[in-house]
């Protein structure tokens, strides 16, 4: 069963919503961020990346950067920029981009559910990245940023969420990038047992984004094992509003062919035609950027092994037939010579970073479909890194768990 929680969450006014609301701190770098909370003391990046408060030259996985966070929020909440709520709540949340929406239960999940592999993962983490989060969580006495969940969708839960939702919201804003975010409160104790309720016929969660922050939460729990630490800030979304874009590769070099040499070895695998500038159709194409020109790559069936979740994924393919084989790629995860582009960023940045020269080729990817990623996390098995791309972000600071004021 799918186990969340009510609790007294801190959250800015509806007012200051959307000053407070930044991306999570994963998506900028440290001067990105610097750059997007310059001028707005309110920004939730004081407290997710202090180190912007520090002096550039600060490492950001040192002591100071942590005790920053801590005063920052502390701040937050003294100023009244954060308040609590009086009661228990559960909270609602809505994401609107374009003509897509998705719409979540803000909770509290369970650590112990993550442990038994009731919250299922189809990542790797990274051990430097579980200890810095880990740290900063420990030092704020706080789940700053939810992790993304979803879970095989429920008409019954559908039907609560929408009946919520007619209901005036605590906050309603657009973030710069054009996104629309919409917060609810759900404080009746009738309507906190019944979406619980029915949260609890849910057998599965599967972590969406957020693998490194829901470690860090558990890894926490570990160290300071109380009830406080048990349960960590989610934001669960049923599977079938999820929206997953491309996540494209880009490769600096040909591994020393001639892009004639390059264009014959991929006959071997696949079936390759002229293209022109759109993404590729369907599953196992791939739209490849050479020497100013787009091709079609489609998998030769023979190849393809749609019997295995992860196998099957035409990023696996690509990797296994190409990537490792063709241009000596052996492991995506390190080599600098590749690079992951967010299909958010269009086929315009595949062209610019191939036609600039710093790239020879660049591979435009179809979407992971979310019962892949289902799939995969039921099989225990991860994808290969880079598979996925969440939009849009949730948006941290809208509710935050302070559970060490």
């Amino acid at each position: 069963m799918a186990d969340i929680r009510a609790f007294r969450g801190f959250r800015p006014t509806t007012a200051q919503a959307g000053q407070v609301a930044s991306p999570p701190y994963d998506v900028l770098n440290s001067q990105e961020a610097r750059a997007m909370a310059q001028g707005n003391p309110l920004s939730f990046l004081h407290i997710c990346k202090p180190e912007i408060d520090l002096p550039a030259d600060v490492d950001e996985h040192s002591e100071a950067v942590y005790q920053q966070g801590r005063k920052n929020l502390q701040q937050f909440v003294a100023q009244g920029i954060l308040k609590q709520d009086a009661v228990p709540s559960l909270y609602i949340y809505s994401q609107r981009m374009g003509s897509h929406y998705q719409t979540g239960i803000v909770a509290l999940a369970s650590a112990q559910e993550y442990t038994d592999d009731k919250i299922k993962k189809h990542e790797h983490t990274r051990p430097d990245k579980v200890e810095d989060r880990t740290k900063l969580i420990a030092t704020m006495g706080a789940h700053a940023e939810p992790v993304f969940l979803t879970y095989r969708h429920r008409d019954a839960i559908d039907a609560l969420v929408k009946t919520i939702q007619q209901r005036p919201p605590v906050a309603d804003f657009t973030s710069a990038d054009g996104f629309g975010h919409t917060v609810w409160t759900v404080t009746d104790p009738l309507e906190i047992a019944a979406l619980t309720g029915e949260m609890k016929t849910v057998d599965l969660m599967y972590i969406a984004d957020g693998h490194h922050r829901s470690a860090s939460a558990v890894e926490n729990h570990k160290w300071d094992a109380t009830d406080a630490t048990a349960f960590f800030l989610a934001v669960i979304f049923p599977d079938n509003q999820l929206a997953i874009m491309d996540y494209n590769r880009a490769v600096k070099d040909l591994n020393g062919l001639s892009s004639a040499d390059f264009m014959k070895k991929l006959e071997t695998t696949f079936t390759v035609k002229p293209w022109s500038k759109q993404k590729p159709p369907s599953r196992h194409t791939v739209a490849m950027y050479l020497d100013r020109t787009w091709h079609l790559l489609t998998f030769k069936p023979e190849g393809i092994n749609e019997n295995d979740p992860q196998k099957r994924l035409d990023v696996s393919l690509l990797q296994e037939n190409l990537l490792a084989p063709v241009l000596g790629i052996a492991n995506p995860r390190t080599d600098k010579r590749i690079d992951f582009i967010g299909g958010l960023r269009g086929l315009e940045e595949l062209e610019r970073i191939v036609n600039d020269g710093s790239h020879a080729v660049a591979f435009a990817m179809f979407p992971v479909s979310i019962s892949d990623l289902l799939a995969i996390a039921d099989a225990g098995e991860v994808m290969p890194p880079k598979s996925t791309w969440f939009e849009p972000k949730l948006r941290s600071g809208l509710v935050v768990n302070i559970y060490k004021p």
